[in-house]
């Protein structure tokens, strides 16, 4: 699977999840909510690229 980054340096790996969220490890990023936002610095998920 891909890491997604933000333009901040936070890296979403679909391994991982972001489990402080309530999104559980093996979550795609196709498959977040469409409201879910960057931890870090609350930009939307349109914003990462893939790494």
């Amino acid at each position: 699977m891909a890491i997604y980054k933000c333009p901040c340096g936070y890296e979403y790996d679909p391994a991982k999840g972001d489990p402080d969220n309530g999104i559980a490890p093996g979550t795609a990023f196709a498959d977040l909510p469409a409201d879910w936002v960057c931890p870090t610095c609350g930009l939307d998920k349109d914003t990462f690229t893939e790494e």
